[in-house]
């Protein structure tokens, strides 16, 4: 095992202190020599005096001599802050080499980020400087190195920016000025020195690539967090990294009577409720000067908190399939959101990976499910019935009275260019979604919509048979639905392909409890209407006896009318093909009854084309021993062959450059 030098970068009031603390406490045989921002005197000699900053130590900090009242045992903090970080380095390595320390040991820096314009990470040493010994000690260091095998780490320390900044006016607040300016707080480096250390680790120098944790993953769960850590560092984890001695540190900085009272109080990480000292919590609140530095740091945060363990880790539910991405290129895919162009502004819309892709708690989707949606299928270079799909996107807008609304050609747009940043031309499924937009406060009134409809694409390479749609060869149950019903226009029109989706969840749920795909419903009197998410067929034969195929009276189609349900393309697709097949096809009303004395039955939709149904309320369907019925699987085939030769029902997508 190497000597590794850790180095810690954070934005203050990051809990960066109980980390050294921590790792001065790892019992492995090899010591670990923390090094308190060894950086700040020199960040401080230049920036003392510019955009507000300053400190009540500053001379003494640059004088490295020790205050009037300060007591003479702590004389040895002061002086040692003239040494530049390479010399410190330099003298660390070299005491544990001394030690005989060379396999196992640590140096860890703790960093603050705004000192990071100092630190060259190409070299992983402090910038030279004219008149500054940087250089000299730089030199030493490689000397040294030369005989030992000594590895750089960077750990990146991140905290929500709004628990950062609503603490900074605190008790702390007087020693920095209670200054606001970015230059000051320096969330917004993190971002920075992940590129840098990210771009050294590219290069094919000793550098690897950052270690990135969560400020508050160490507070809730301390163990599993640090153990991670020392995982990722190529450390020995101990228990004893858990608990540490109250008070101050040999290694704490001149500057620590001002900063660490609370670590100071602690005397470890408490396993229940974070850093072990009692306290109670707090509610602070967040001035509005500190508004525009949250917003800067935010976007920084969000990315870098995907690159923790915790964010890997953050699903608490196992899907059906036994994985969290059925295809896992969806785990990066691209997905579009934004807001229409108007004569004031041109289209927000832009693309970014899933994980980053938000839309305002104030957006009518959120706020009331008040969108419309539609999912559309890509096959072979071509979007499938996208003319209709469209159609139906924007007469559902219309019937809802949106108003300023993206434009077919902006839908279209966008569409191409989200297909083309993922690469997609066969084998996907795009969910289309158009709310009424933003709004400027929370209210069900549309009035306050002011902003545009919102435009979300969501791109997944999805098969039509797999964990997320059917198996259209075995076939799938139905369970009828209890008191959910589908609801007839006076009630809801369900025509309007709206995101008001808990008369499907609902149905859904009893259908998972039944151990069934979905839920046959029923309208209000009490005929079929559709399942939870899928139009329904039945097939009837005129004799008992079965059917021939090819005899085209020996059989009749029909399918609930669309007084209560969704009038699918699907659906209507399979009347054009029944109709050119020269298949009798009836549009009625429906009994329960008609369907569990079919002979065949079959759903449709846009997700798993026609996906054939074998049992109802476990009842088998036909006489052909719960399987897929004849007619079903010559509908099945006429189907997939419009979907590959009908071009005049698809869109071809333009060549991705």
């Amino acid at each position: 095992m190497p000597i590794t030098i850790v180095h810690c970068w954070s934005a203050p009031r990051s809990r960066s202190t109980s980390i050294d603390r921590t790792l001065t406490r790892r019992h492995t045989g090899c010591d670990t020599i923390a090094l308190d921002e060894p950086l700040y005197r020199r960040w401080l000699q230049e920036k003392r005096g510019t955009n507000g900053i300053g400190r009540p130590y500053e001379e003494e900090l640059l004088g490295g001599e020790a205050p009037d009242d300060e007591d003479a045992a702590n004389a040895f903090r002061w002086e040692r802050e003239k040494k530049c970080l390479n010399q410190r380095v330099f003298e660390a390595v070299q005491t544990l080499v001394d030690r005989g320390e060379t396999e196992g040991g640590c140096v860890f820096l703790k960093q603050i980020t705004k000192f990071s314009y100092l630190f060259d990470f190409a070299t992983n040493f402090e910038r030279e400087s004219t008149g500054g010994d940087a250089g000299r000690w730089r030199r030493k260091c490689l000397e040294l190195f030369a005989d030992h095998d000594v590895v750089h780490r960077h750990v990146l320390l991140i905290r929500d920016p709004v628990a950062i900044l609503s603490s900074w006016t605190g008790k702390s607040g007087t020693v920095h000025n209670n200054n606001t300016h970015p230059d000051e707080i320096g969330i917004t480096k993190l971002m920075e020195i992940y590129s840098e250390v990210l771009g050294a680790s590219m290069s094919g120098s000793d550098t690897h690539e950052p270690v990135v944790i969560d400020s508050d993953d160490l507070a809730w769960d301390p163990r599993s967090t640090l153990e991670g850590l020392c995982d990722s560092l190529g450390l020995g984890y101990t228990e004893s990294m858990l608990k540490w001695e109250p008070g101050p540190h040999d290694c704490d900085g001149p500057w620590a009577k001002w900063w660490y009272s609370d670590v100071w109080e602690s005397d470890g990480w408490d396993l229940d409720n974070g850093i072990g000292h009692s306290r109670t919590q707090k509610y602070r609140t967040v001035p509005p000067s500190l508004v525009s530095c949250i917003r800067m740091s935010t976007p920084a945060y969000d990315f870098l908190s995907t690159l923790t363990a915790s964010y890997r880790k953050r699903a608490i539910a196992t899907p059906p399939s036994g994985r969290l991405y059925e295809d896992p290129r969806n785990e990066n895919v691209l997905v579009f959101v934004g807001t229409p162009s108007a004569t004031s502004r041109r289209c927000t819309g832009r693309i970014v990976p899933r994980d980053m892709a938000a839309i305002s708690p104030f957006d009518s989707s959120v706020q009331g499910g008040d969108a419309t949606w539609e999912g559309i299928r890509v096959y072979h270079g071509r979007i499938f019935h996208l003319t209709e799909h469209l159609d139906r996107l924007f007469r559902s807008a219309r019937a809802l009275g949106f108003e300023n609304t993206h434009s077919r050609e902006e839908v279209k747009d966008a569409i191409f260019r989200v297909l083309a940043a993922n690469g997609m031309r066969d084998g996907a499924h795009m969910r289309l979604t158009l709310t009424r937009g933003q709004k400027c406060t929370s209210s069900m009134n549309p009035l306050f919509n002011c902003y545009g409809t919102t435009l979300i694409i969501l791109p997944e390479w999805k098969p039509t048979e797999g964990a997320t749609t059917y198996d259209n060869t075995a076939g799938i149950s139905l369970v009828t639905a209890g008191a959910a019903r589908r609801s007839m226009p006076g009630v809801i029109d369900n025509k309007i392909h709206h995101n008001n989706m808990l008369q499907n969840i609902l149905p859904k749920i009893q259908a998972n409890n039944a151990g069934c795909a979905d839920s046959l419903m029923l309208d209000d009197e009490g005929f079929v209407a559709e399942t939870n998410a899928t139009n329904l067929f039945l097939v009837r034969y005129t004799s008992m006896d079965g059917v021939d195929t090819d005899d085209r009276t020996s059989y009749v189609l029909v399918t609930p009318s669309a007084d209560a349900c969704l009038p699918g393309i699907t659906r209507a697709t399979v009347l054009i093909l029944a109709d050119e097949l020269g298949i009798k096809a009836e549009v009625r009303r429906v009994s329960l009854s008609e369907f569990y004395s079919a002979d065949e039955v079959f759903t449709t939709g846009t997700m798993g084309e026609l996906t054939p149904v074998v049992k109802i309320d476990g009842r088998p369907i036909g006489w052909t021993g719960s399987k897929r019925g004849a007619v079903t699987s010559l509908l099945q085939s006429a189907y997939k062959d419009a979907v590959a030769n009908r071009l005049d029902w698809s869109t071809e997508i333009p060549a991705f450059s």
